[in-house]
Protein backbone atom coordinates (compact mmCIF):
# COMPACT_ATOMS: atom_id res chain seq x y z
CA UNK A 1 0.00 0.00 0.00
CA UNK A 2 3.06 2.20 0.18
CA UNK A 3 4.52 3.89 -2.87
CA UNK A 4 8.13 4.94 -2.46
CA UNK A 5 8.88 8.67 -2.41
CA UNK A 6 11.06 10.32 -5.00
CA UNK A 7 14.02 12.57 -4.36
CA UNK A 8 14.12 15.33 -6.96
CA UNK A 9 17.25 17.12 -8.16
CA UNK A 10 18.11 20.29 -6.33
CA UNK A 11 19.34 23.70 -7.49
CA UNK A 12 21.66 26.26 -5.98
CA UNK A 13 21.55 29.55 -4.10
CA UNK A 14 23.34 31.38 -1.28
CA UNK A 15 22.06 31.99 2.23
CA UNK A 16 23.32 33.83 5.33
CA UNK A 17 25.84 32.26 7.74
CA UNK A 18 23.23 31.49 10.40
CA UNK A 19 19.64 30.59 9.55
CA UNK A 20 16.80 29.18 11.56
CA UNK A 21 13.51 27.94 10.14
CA UNK A 22 10.43 26.66 11.94
CA UNK A 23 7.93 24.93 9.63
CA UNK A 24 4.56 23.64 10.83
CA UNK A 25 2.29 21.43 8.76
CA UNK A 26 4.73 20.43 6.01
CA UNK A 27 4.15 16.68 5.91
CA UNK A 28 0.82 16.26 7.68
CA UNK A 29 -1.19 18.55 5.46
CA UNK A 30 -4.00 16.03 5.12
CA UNK A 31 -4.57 14.93 8.71
CA UNK A 32 -8.17 16.17 8.85
CA UNK A 33 -9.00 13.44 6.33
CA UNK A 34 -8.68 10.57 8.79
CA UNK A 35 -11.97 8.82 8.07
CA UNK A 36 -10.24 6.33 5.75
CA UNK A 37 -6.76 5.12 4.86
CA UNK A 38 -4.30 7.99 4.90
CA UNK A 39 -1.21 8.37 2.74
CA UNK A 40 1.13 11.31 3.32
CA UNK A 41 4.59 11.13 1.78
CA UNK A 42 7.09 13.97 1.63
CA UNK A 43 10.42 13.69 -0.19
CA UNK A 44 12.81 16.62 -0.04
CA UNK A 45 16.35 17.25 -1.19
CA UNK A 46 18.63 20.03 0.06
CA UNK A 47 21.45 21.18 -2.21
CA UNK A 48 24.89 22.31 -1.13
CA UNK A 49 23.64 25.86 -1.70
CA UNK A 50 20.59 25.35 0.55
CA UNK A 51 17.98 25.08 -2.17
CA UNK A 52 15.13 22.66 -1.55
CA UNK A 53 13.25 20.56 -4.12
CA UNK A 54 10.93 17.58 -3.89
CA UNK A 55 7.33 16.45 -3.70
CA UNK A 56 4.48 15.94 -1.26
CA UNK A 57 1.64 13.42 -1.65
CA UNK A 58 -1.48 13.80 0.49
CA UNK A 59 -4.21 11.26 -0.29
CA UNK A 60 -6.96 9.11 1.21
CA UNK A 61 -9.24 6.29 0.14
CA UNK A 62 -12.35 8.10 -1.14
CA UNK A 63 -15.55 7.71 0.86
CA UNK A 64 -17.66 7.92 -2.32
CA UNK A 65 -17.45 8.86 -5.98
CA UNK A 66 -17.62 12.55 -5.14
CA UNK A 67 -14.71 12.43 -2.69
CA UNK A 68 -11.60 13.92 -4.35
CA UNK A 69 -9.43 13.57 -1.26
CA UNK A 70 -7.23 16.31 0.22
CA UNK A 71 -7.08 19.35 -2.04
CA UNK A 72 -3.93 21.43 -1.53
CA UNK A 73 -3.46 24.90 -3.01
CA UNK A 74 -0.07 26.40 -3.93
CA UNK A 75 0.66 29.70 -2.13
CA UNK A 76 0.56 32.73 -4.46
CA UNK A 77 3.99 33.75 -3.16
CA UNK A 78 5.49 30.57 -4.65
CA UNK A 79 3.97 30.89 -8.10
CA UNK A 80 6.27 29.28 -10.62
CA UNK A 81 8.07 27.25 -7.96
CA UNK A 82 5.24 24.96 -6.81
CA UNK A 83 2.88 22.86 -8.92
CA UNK A 84 -0.15 20.98 -7.59
CA UNK A 85 -1.67 18.05 -9.49
CA UNK A 86 -4.51 15.65 -8.81
CA UNK A 87 -3.24 12.37 -7.34
CA UNK A 88 -4.85 9.02 -8.15
CA UNK A 89 -2.93 5.84 -7.41
CA UNK A 90 -3.62 2.47 -5.76
CA UNK A 91 -7.17 3.53 -4.98
CA UNK A 92 -6.04 6.75 -3.26
CA UNK A 93 -7.10 10.23 -4.35
CA UNK A 94 -5.80 13.61 -3.31
CA UNK A 95 -3.05 16.05 -4.22
CA UNK A 96 0.54 15.74 -5.40
CA UNK A 97 2.76 18.79 -4.96
CA UNK A 98 6.03 19.35 -6.81
CA UNK A 99 8.44 22.10 -5.79
CA UNK A 100 11.89 23.09 -6.98
CA UNK A 101 14.55 25.64 -6.09
CA UNK A 102 12.93 26.77 -2.84
CA UNK A 103 14.87 28.68 -0.24
CA UNK A 104 14.47 27.77 3.42
CA UNK A 105 12.17 30.76 3.70
CA UNK A 106 10.07 29.49 0.78
CA UNK A 107 9.66 26.12 2.47
CA UNK A 108 7.91 27.85 5.33
CA UNK A 109 5.23 28.99 2.88
CA UNK A 110 4.31 25.39 2.07
CA UNK A 111 2.29 25.14 5.27
CA UNK A 112 -0.22 27.61 3.83
CA UNK A 113 -1.37 24.97 1.32
CA UNK A 114 -3.77 23.72 3.98
CA UNK A 115 -5.24 25.51 6.97
CA UNK A 116 -5.84 22.20 8.75
CA UNK A 117 -3.27 20.10 10.49
CA UNK A 118 -1.43 23.04 12.03
CA UNK A 119 0.60 21.95 15.03
CA UNK A 120 0.67 18.30 13.99
CA UNK A 121 4.22 18.74 12.75
CA UNK A 122 6.97 21.00 13.99
CA UNK A 123 10.09 20.99 11.87
CA UNK A 124 13.21 23.07 12.40
CA UNK A 125 16.13 23.33 9.97
CA UNK A 126 19.02 25.32 11.35
CA UNK A 127 22.49 26.21 10.16
CA UNK A 128 25.29 27.07 12.59
CA UNK A 129 28.46 27.60 10.60
CA UNK A 130 29.07 24.36 8.70
CA UNK A 131 26.61 22.36 10.83
CA UNK A 132 23.05 21.89 9.53
CA UNK A 133 20.62 20.25 11.94
CA UNK A 134 17.07 18.97 11.60
CA UNK A 135 14.79 18.71 14.62
CA UNK A 136 11.11 17.84 14.34
CA UNK A 137 8.08 16.59 16.26
CA UNK A 138 5.17 14.76 14.62
CA UNK A 139 1.90 14.18 16.49
CA UNK A 140 -0.10 11.25 15.06
CA UNK A 141 -1.97 10.34 18.22
CA UNK A 142 -5.31 11.02 16.52
CA UNK A 143 -4.48 9.07 13.35
CA UNK A 144 -6.14 5.64 12.87
CA UNK A 145 -3.83 2.73 13.57
CA UNK A 146 -4.92 0.89 10.42
CA UNK A 147 -4.34 2.27 6.96
CA UNK A 148 -2.07 5.16 7.93
CA UNK A 149 1.09 5.58 5.86
CA UNK A 150 3.12 8.68 6.76
CA UNK A 151 6.70 8.99 5.56
CA UNK A 152 9.24 11.78 5.44
CA UNK A 153 12.45 11.47 3.41
CA UNK A 154 15.24 14.03 3.38
CA UNK A 155 18.35 14.01 1.21
CA UNK A 156 21.35 16.09 2.29
CA UNK A 157 24.29 17.18 0.10
CA UNK A 158 26.77 15.40 2.39
CA UNK A 159 27.03 12.37 4.66
CA UNK A 160 24.64 12.46 7.60
CA UNK A 161 26.62 12.46 10.85
CA UNK A 162 23.83 11.51 13.30
CA UNK A 163 20.12 10.72 12.93
CA UNK A 164 17.29 8.79 14.57
CA UNK A 165 15.81 7.92 11.18
CA UNK A 166 16.54 5.05 8.82
CA UNK A 167 19.57 5.59 6.60
CA UNK A 168 18.75 4.83 2.99
CA UNK A 169 22.31 5.83 2.07
CA UNK A 170 25.07 8.01 3.51
CA UNK A 171 23.13 11.17 2.70
CA UNK A 172 19.45 10.10 2.65
CA UNK A 173 17.32 9.49 5.73
CA UNK A 174 13.71 8.26 5.95
CA UNK A 175 11.29 8.39 8.86
CA UNK A 176 8.24 6.08 8.80
CA UNK A 177 5.94 7.66 11.38
CA UNK A 178 3.60 5.33 13.31
CA UNK A 179 -0.02 6.22 13.96
CA UNK A 180 -1.15 6.77 17.55
CA UNK A 181 2.22 8.15 18.65
CA UNK A 182 4.25 11.34 18.89
CA UNK A 183 7.52 10.92 16.99
CA UNK A 184 10.69 13.00 16.82
CA UNK A 185 12.95 13.63 13.84
CA UNK A 186 16.64 14.37 14.24
CA UNK A 187 19.58 14.61 11.87
CA UNK A 188 22.87 16.49 11.66
CA UNK A 189 25.17 16.99 8.70
CA UNK A 190 28.21 19.14 8.01
CA UNK A 191 28.85 20.93 4.76
CA UNK A 192 30.27 24.36 4.08
CA UNK A 193 28.01 27.39 4.18
CA UNK A 194 27.33 28.84 0.71
CA UNK A 195 28.31 32.32 1.84
CA UNK A 196 31.58 31.00 3.23
CA UNK A 197 32.40 29.31 -0.07
CA UNK A 198 31.57 32.50 -1.92
CA UNK A 199 33.81 34.56 0.31
CA UNK A 200 36.59 32.00 -0.05
CA UNK A 201 36.33 32.21 -3.82
CA UNK A 202 36.40 36.02 -3.73
CA UNK A 203 39.38 35.89 -1.37
CA UNK A 204 41.17 33.68 -3.88
CA UNK A 205 40.44 36.13 -6.69
CA UNK A 206 41.67 39.02 -4.58
CA UNK A 207 44.78 37.08 -3.57
CA UNK A 208 45.53 36.41 -7.23
CA UNK A 209 45.00 40.07 -8.09
CA UNK A 210 47.23 41.13 -5.20
CA UNK A 211 49.95 38.73 -6.35
CA UNK A 212 49.66 40.09 -9.89
CA UNK A 213 50.00 43.67 -8.66
CA UNK A 214 52.99 42.74 -6.49
CA UNK A 215 54.63 40.99 -9.43
CA UNK A 216 54.09 44.02 -11.66
CA UNK A 217 55.50 46.35 -9.01
CA UNK A 218 58.53 44.08 -8.62
CA UNK A 219 59.20 44.05 -12.37
CA UNK A 220 58.92 47.82 -12.57
CA UNK A 221 61.21 48.22 -9.57
CA UNK A 222 63.82 45.98 -11.17
CA UNK A 223 63.49 47.74 -14.53
CA UNK A 224 63.99 51.22 -13.04
CA UNK A 225 66.57 50.44 -10.34
CA UNK A 226 69.62 51.35 -12.55
CA UNK A 227 68.54 53.09 -15.75
CA UNK A 228 72.15 53.95 -16.73
CA UNK A 229 73.27 50.34 -16.55
CA UNK A 230 70.09 49.18 -18.31
CA UNK A 231 70.77 51.57 -21.20
CA UNK A 232 74.36 50.36 -21.53
CA UNK A 233 73.46 46.68 -21.45
CA UNK A 234 70.65 46.84 -23.95
CA UNK A 235 72.11 47.08 -27.54
CA UNK A 236 70.75 49.83 -29.72
CA UNK A 237 70.11 49.58 -33.42
CA UNK A 238 73.64 50.68 -34.37
CA UNK A 239 75.31 48.02 -32.19
CA UNK A 240 73.06 45.29 -33.66
CA UNK A 241 74.04 46.36 -37.19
Amino acid sequence: MTAPGTIFPVQQSTMSVRRALAVAGLVLLALPFLTGCLRVQASMGISSDDRVSGQIVAATIPADEEDAGPQLVAPPSLEGKVQVQQYEQDGYVGSQVYFSGLTFGDVQQLMTMSEQGAGMLQLNLQRNGDLVSLNGRVDLESAPSLGTDVQFTLAFPARVATTNGTRESDSIVTWKLPAGEVSTLRAEVRYSDPNTRGLAGWAGIMAGATFGVALLVGVLAWWTRDPVRRRTTVPDDEDRS
